[in-house]
Formats: structure tokens, sequence, C-alpha cells
């Protein structure tokens, strides 16, 4: 782990590596992660991209507007709900931080409303958007329509196949879903097709990318969107518990928006920061450095540098790499990222159901599967309080809930 630095504002010996989560500056770099890896004729895109969000960013009128939607359309803040069955079950205090009772059933609402209203300020008359589980696509459709604005969702065929419901409500928002029949048909194929559509449109189109990935300024960007998370979950946990702070901060990562949020919150604490990949789509464990869809980080790869497949039961995380913010996070010992199987995801999400009432996504399913791995094997030890983000419902994972059961 790196040198440890002092945190006034906290009082507490917190990891150098906490400086990761501020603003990268002008090259993008979160160590040696990140950049901006594309075409040349997109540079000057990204440069524009990049003066607007940090004049947007510095304008109280433009944050004020994104603070009222996130609260009067979006539904924020989100509560932190105790899980006082599995708790007791587990022999932890679990928190869920509730971003499944947002608009649209995500984390996603949050970084896209933002983004749709730097599109609007640029004024871009369309947004392009990639989806993986179509949560990033509908939250897309939605801020588009509310905006006055077109949106295009480019998702991979496998995708729509398993996630019907989404597309469905794309279609009813009035967004075009173009199939991408290519490679795995799948979330990364989906990236490069919307990579290669901004390219041709890049005059009157704004690409909307769904997590912490992609070239600067996206990472850094997406994540102070989805900031709003851990900013408010280190409130109520303050509120919540004697200390201020939990033990374990755990939350699931595929790209690594929900995560990233929920961490900016308790990276300067001595929280433990957890994050859950699933095994078959685990950069952060089995990845090496590479580039991909415009950015440097931790990417599954075979022994030539060829990106390989990934593979998730949940077509969130079923994406070959991490965001770049992450991967220094790993490197620098800040935060630890963990696997779990397809079997684990499905039962934790049946057991959280029977126990809380709650139906999780597929995706959040995965983090839930850690906390009960790691409470019953000891990795969590009895009395911890953990805080989980809960990025999104399981609504529209029932056609493959009941195919998996």
């Amino acid at each position: 782990m790196d040198e440890m630095s002092w945190s006034g504002r906290q009082g507490v010996m917190v990891p150098a590596a906490a400086r990761a989560m501020s603003d990268p500056g002008a090259t993008g770099r979160f160590g040696t992660y990140g950049g901006r890896y594309v075409p040349e004729s997109l540079i000057p895109a990204c440069h524009e991209i990049e003066t607007a969000f940090r004049e947007a960013w510095s304008d109280p009128e433009f944050r004020g507007r994104l603070d009222t939607l996130l609260t009067v359309y979006a539904g924020r803040p989100t509560p932190l709900t105790p899980a006082w069955r599995l708790s007791r079950e587990l022999g932890i205090t679990l928190f869920l931080k509730r971003e499944d009772l947002a608009h649209t059933g995500s984390h996603k609402i949050n970084n896209v409303i933002g983004q749709a209203l730097l599109a609007h300020r640029m004024g871009k008359e369309r947004l392009l958007a990639e989806t993986g589980a179509g949560q990033h696509g509908v939250a897309t459709a939605t801020a588009a329509a509310l905006l006055g604005l077109k949106a295009t969702v480019f998702m991979g065929e496998r995708d729509i196949e398993r996630q019907e419901l989404n597309v469905l409500r794309m279609n009813v928002l009035g967004a075009e879903v173009v199939p991408v029949t290519t490679g795995s048909r799948t979330l990364k194929d989906a990236c490069n097709e919307a990579m290669r559509h901004w390219v041709s449109s890049v005059d009157d189109s704004y690409y909307c990318i769904g997590s912490v990935m992609g070239p600067h300024p996206y990472p850094w960007m997406v994540r102070e969107f989805q900031r709003v998370i851990g900013e408010e979950a280190r409130a109520q946990c303050a509120a919540e518990l004697p200390v201020g702070v939990p033990d374990y901060v755990v939350a699931c990562v595929g790209g690594g928006s929900n995560a990233a949020g929920t961490f900016a919150g308790f990276v300067d604490t001595t929280a433990r920061l957890v994050g859950v990949e699933a095994e078959g789509g685990a950069a952060a464990t089995f990845g090496r450095a590479g580039v991909l869809h415009g950015f440097r980080s931790l990417v599954l790869q075979d022994e030539d540098g060829q990106v390989t497949e990934a593979h998730s039961v949940a077509a969130g995380l079923d994406y070959p790499g991490i965001g770049p913010e992450h991967a220094q996070l790993r490197d620098g010992g800040r935060a630890r990222y963990e696997t779990v199987n397809d079997e684990e995801v499905v039962q934790a999400l049946l057991r959280l159901a029977r126990t809380e009432g709650i139906l999780a996504a597929l995706e959040s399913s995965h983090a839930v599967a850690w906390v009960i791995r790691a409470a019953e094997s000891g990795g969590i030890a009895p009395g911890s309080t953990v805080m989980l983000t809960l990025s999104g419902r399981g609504d529209k994972d029932i056609a493959s809930i009941k195919e998996l059961l």
C-alpha cells in the first residue's frame, strides 16, 4: 500500500491513494491509467467536452439545475435501508444504499441527467449511448425525452434478447435502439459501435458514456456525476453509526460507475473499499494493462494482447475492462476487488428477496453475494458494519432469473 497521509478534515490516517479521486488534470491520468486514446478526429470533441464540463461544473446555475432535477425528478436522496433480517442471519450490520429506488430503477440516472444537461448546454441535438443491461439506455432515453433531445442507443444482440423489457422501455420513451451483431454481441461491442457512430456525427451528437470508462474527461466526469451516491451515503452513515463510518463499503463493478461514486464519498475515511466483479469478467482481478475504448486500464486479454470475451450472468457486468481510476485504487491498495460466480449471484438475489423483500438487479447481487460469503466465512468479522450500494432493481432480470431457476 502507498505511504499514509494525514486527512485533517477527518482526523484519521488514510492512504495517499485517496488523492486519486480528485481532478486528474488536463491529461486525464490516474497514475499510469486513463488518458485519451481515440482517433484524431475525436480529439477536438473530447477537448470540447472537457472545457464545457469544467465551465458547467463551476457554474452555480448548472449545478443548481442538476441538483433540482436529481431531487424532484430522479428522487434523490435515495434512502439508506437497514437489512434487518439478513443482518441477523450474517451477524453483521448491513445497510443498503437504495439506488434501485431512483427514477428508471438504477444509479444510471445520476450520470445521464448530468451529461444530458451538459449536451443541451453545448447545443447538441442527439444523445448517443451504449448499453448492456439496458439501464443506461433507459436512463438516456428518459433524459432525452425530458430535455427534448433525440436518442440513439447501441445494444448487443445477446443483451437485447435477455433484456427485452428495457428495450421496450427505450422504444416507448422514443429512443432508437440499434442492435449490434458483431463480436460477442454484448456491451463491449455496443461500445465499439457507439464510438464509431460518434466519429461520423460529432457535430450534432453527444456521446453519453454510461460508466467511468472511455477517453478523458469521461472517467472523471462520470465519477463526479455519481459522487452524489457516496456523499449521501456518507452523511446517512454518520447519522446511523456511532463511529460515523462503516467498516466496509461495497459495490459491484463492471466499468465501475456506481462503485466509483460510492467510493468517492469514503475514500478519505478508514472504511475498507471493496469492489465485486463477475468471475468471468474480472478485469481488476485477472486483467493486464492495455488500451480499450479510448482509455488505458486493466483489460482481459490473451497472451498476444487481444481483448478476450467477458462473461457474466448480469449483462451490465459483461465487460472486459475496468475504469482507470479503479485500476489505480487497486494498485495503490486503497480498494480491493473480489469475484463471485453466477451461482453465488443467483442465490444472493434470492436470499435478499426472501429476507428483505427487495429484488435487486443481478449486477447488484454480485455485491450482496460477496458480503454473504465473507460474513459466513469470517472474512468480515462478526459485528462489523457494512454499507452496500444496491445499484439497481431486478425487474429487468425477471426473464433471466426464470431461466436460471
